[in-house]
């Protein structure tokens, strides 16, 4: 993967998953995709259990930075 699209990717922890119980864990962190017209309805789009990228309620993540190393890291094993 190439360090620009390593450097771009945003990251968030899910601290709610009420009705999404099967395509969210609480307290594991996702990649977050940037999608403007998602967030004028205060919805984030991530990429889920499944693999696949799906909106959900922003209130349910909270933005996190990480180190370069854990940021590889995340990106590799997903």
């Amino acid at each position: 993967m190439a360090k620009s699209s390593i450097s771009k990717r945003r990251f968030v922890v899910c601290v709610r998953n009420e009705g999404y119980e099967v395509s969210l864990e609480r307290r594991k962190i996702y990649v977050c995709i940037e999608d403007q017209e998602a967030q004028t309805h205060k919805l984030i789009r991530v990429i889920d259990e499944s693999g696949g990228d799906y909106l959900f309620p922003e209130n349910m993540f909270i933005p996190i930075e990480l180190p370069q190393p854990i940021r590889r890291a995340v990106l590799t094993a997903s």
